[in-house]
């Protein structure tokens, strides 16, 4: 699904994803100053594994010091970089000290960012590290509307503050839970893509937040969406709200399906 973005102002601290709806999502910017807390967690993590195998190079290697060192420099490049591409990849936009501090990655169209977002937003590290302490890059980051560092604008990455959104309990409970139980239901709804998921999932968690328009709105087109991506029709007892609900709930792991499930009162 296409979206198209709009930026609020630096003082706003805020960035506005739209969607072909016309459907308004706001993240929280993160600030300079819990980025930088998160940067420095990680750097502690990188900084002790660099250690650990430099001092396993330097056993090694006892005869050549200068070599040792020099390999040294390179390893912690190369730690410093695959640890954030890599948490950041499979991590969803987060690395140790992000998650520490409710922070996460994400796109300037609202989802998650993959392989690529990651690598080059940190590639390009050096540059806004520059001269010392990530001046070049809190510079850029204090001049963008949307708070990005070099390696944010050249990735189109976001670094947003995470908020906590609970499973609402209606999730699952759409009148139609037998579709639940249905495997090709299910197998068709694990076929979605990344993004198509990550559109559903929002919508099903922030729907309270929508006007009731805008919400109706969204529901139409998504609901429609989702008949053509799984190739089934929508059961014509369930609103669109409804049937995305239900789909949401098929994507849930399964306890967070058996939370949003009232328990049943034991019987004598």
């Amino acid at each position: 699904m296409s979206v198209t973005t709009a930026t609020d102002t630096l003082l706003d601290g805020t960035h506005t994803v739209l969607t072909p709806e016309y459907v308004e999502f706001r993240f929280t910017l993160a600030g300079l100053y819990s980025r930088f807390l998160a940067w420095l967690v990680d750097a502690v993590i990188v900084l002790a594994i660099s250690t650990g195998i430099l001092m396993a190079i330097n056993v090694v290697m006892m005869a050549a010091p200068g070599f040792a060192s020099a390999l040294g420099i390179v390893i912690y490049f190369l730690v410093d970089w695959g640890y954030a591409i890599t948490l950041e990849t499979v991590w969803s936009g987060r690395t140790v000290g992000k998650r520490v501090m409710s922070l996460r990655v994400i796109q300037e169209s609202g989802v998650r960012i993959g392989f690529y977002h990651a690598a080059l937003r940190n590639l390009a590290r050096p540059v806004d590290r520059l001269p010392v302490f990530y001046l070049v890059g809190g510079i850029s980051a204090l001049a963008s509307r949307s708070q990005q560092r070099l390696g944010d604008m050249l990735a189109g990455t976001l670094v947003v503050r995470e908020r906590r959104l609970r499973v609402p309990s209606a999730l699952g409970a759409t009148g139609d839970e037998g579709l639940l139980a249905d495997p090709l239901f299910v197998a068709r709804v694990k076929r979605l893509s990344s993004e198509e998921r990550e559109v559903v999932l929002t919508a099903a968690l922030r729907r309270e937040e929508l006007r009731m328009e805008a919400r109706l709105r969204l529901f139409a087109a998504l609901g429609a969406r989702l008949q053509d991506a799984l190739a089934m029709e929508k059961p014509a007892h369930l609103s669109d709200e409804k049937w995305a609900l239900l789909v949401a709930a098929a994507l849930l792991p399964p306890k967070q399906k058996a939370r949003s499930t009232p328990p049943r009162r034991a019987t004598a």
